[in-house]
């Protein structure tokens, strides 16, 4: 007879190895099977343009991950991660060549908006500076998982979060502090005026004042691999370069975690049309770039700052989000960037640096926005495209066929907006299990959804053991 394993995870992203490292360590059995030939899902590390120039695929800047309850609860700087945090974790240029600026003191932010929202900001950030901890224990679980450690700081969070971010910003009253807000909120590619976008403004605005916005040394796998040494260390097995299309192709457990998309589980599980109202959202269009320099950015801050957002003002950032999630590419996309190498040289060759791009457009989205990209960046750092070496271009369908969890290039793993921004993947008490009382959901298609931070996998090996032990 076959060994029963207490627990197989399928898919060897952060949140299925967060899973499999949360049984390991209560001493649970736990195998772990990847279809590609390394770990690492949406933290990954290759050299996709020239020698010697790393690149991170998918995510690169980890806000999330420094300030996560789940990872904070690891060892993993005992097992390889450095987290390297840029003199200023975010600028938000314009046109003009000035920029603001989310730093670390709420104080420097602050006056970098102008006297006139200064204090605005302030206030704002008062009643949550100094609890990240106990907010973010509290915001990042579910409800059933016990009382709230901070019950009012939630409250009076929640009752902010749960507006649109385009609500938010009427507290202020110039520009430069209504487009750092909406460059914050559109992290989720969702239009403005979406409930619960200023949720997600105000967690990356206070991540960076708590805990920053780092980057791992020597890439994202550094993350991947720091939770897959612990999971070995912890007795558990991990499995590469195999692919399961059936359940019965996995050795028999008492429990099944997919860290995948919720089409794929209910596919393998043959669990029918389970998740046949989960909507995946607009997708994203990445380029990665080697340079011969650092990016001529025209503001200064830009220069000092580990991610810059490129998308001046709240209407421009809102027409691309609207755009791309009706089914159009945007003429001047909001772009997310990063240049790990202001902090973490060794991703290049010595005076050479990374440059990691992305936009939003429609999902499924089969064209070429480079040129627009490449635009857009000329306008805050004029000159860029004589720096560039090299570039990988990568769309919604290369994207989805590198990484299955991507649907349609949907790097969110399913779309935020209606019930679905809160209620990931579906209403359900435990929204982890599934009608197959041994199946379970736990990439970032569940609560609380995308960013390399663990959590849905952490949420979701506490369902499994619980189930487990009641066994």
């Amino acid at each position: 007879m076959p060994t029963t394993r207490d627990a197989v995870v399928v898919g060897a992203g952060p949140n299925g190895l967060t899973a499999a490292v949360e049984l390991a360590r209560r001493g649970f059995s736990v195998e772990v099977f990847e279809a590609l030939g390394t770990v690492g899902g949406g933290a990954r590390t290759e050299e996709l343009t020239l020698p010697g120039f790393r690149h991170d695929p998918c995510s690169a800047v980890h806000p999330m991950g420094v300030g996560s309850p789940a990872f904070g609860a690891l060892p993993l700087e005992r097992h390889g991660l450095t987290w390297l945090h840029p003199e200023l974790p975010l600028a938000h240029p314009f046109p003009d060549g000035t920029a603001v600026t989310l730093a670390r003191s709420v104080g420097e932010t602050a006056m970098s908006l102008g006297p006139r929202d200064a204090g605005t900001y302030r206030r704002l950030m008062a009643p949550f500076v100094g609890r990240w901890s106990t907010l973010a224990a509290d915001f990042l679980k579910v409800p059933w998982d016990g009382l709230p450690k901070d019950p009012l700081t939630l409250a009076r969070f929640g009752a902010l979060g749960l507006q649109p971010v385009s609500l938010l910003s009427r507290r202020f009253r110039d520009e430069r502090a209504r487009g750092l807000l909406a460059g914050l909120a559109a992290h989720v590619i969702s239009p403005l005026r979406t409930n619960s976008t200023a949720a997600i403004a105000l967690v990356f605005a206070l991540a960076a004042h708590e805990r920053g916005w780092p980057v791992a040394r020597g890439g994202s796998q550094a993350v991947s691999d720091a939770l897959a040494d612990l999971l070995r260390a912890n007795g558990g097995v991990i499995h590469t370069g195999v692919t399961v299309r059936r359940l019965d192709e996995l050795p028999p457990a008492r429990a099944y975690l997919f860290d995948t998309s919720p089409t794929a589980l209910a596919r393998i599980a043959g669990l029918g049309s389970a998740y046949r109202g989960f909507r995946y959202g607009a997708a994203a269009f990445k380029v990665d770039y080697a340079l011969d320099g650092p990016v001529p950015w025209t503001a200064q801050q830009a220069r000092r700052a580990g991610t810059v957002h490129l998308g001046a003002t709240t209407a421009d950032i809102d027409t691309a989000l609207r755009a791309a999630v009706s089914g159009h590419a945007p003429e001047k996309p909001f772009l997310i960037t990063s240049q790990p190498t202001v902090v973490d040289p060794g991703r290049a060759p010595e005076g050479k640096h990374t440059f990691w791009v992305y936009g939003h457009v429609p999902n499924g989205w089969e064209g070429d926005l480079t040129d627009a990209v490449e635009r857009q960046i000329d306008r805050f750092a004029p000159g860029f495209r004589d720096l560039v070496l090299g570039r990988a271009v990568v769309g919604p369908p290369q994207l989805a066929a590198r990484n299955a969890n991507y649907v349609g290039g949907d790097i969110a793993c399913g779309a935020y907006s209606g019930l679905q921004t809160l209620l990931r993947p579906h209403l359900a008490r435990v929204p982890y299990a599934t009608r197959h009382p041994a199946v379970f959901l736990c990439s970032s298609a569940s609560w609380p959804g995308p960013g390399v931070h663990g959590m849905s996998g952490h949420n979701a090996a506490k369902a499994v053991w619980r189930r487990l032990r009641a066994r």
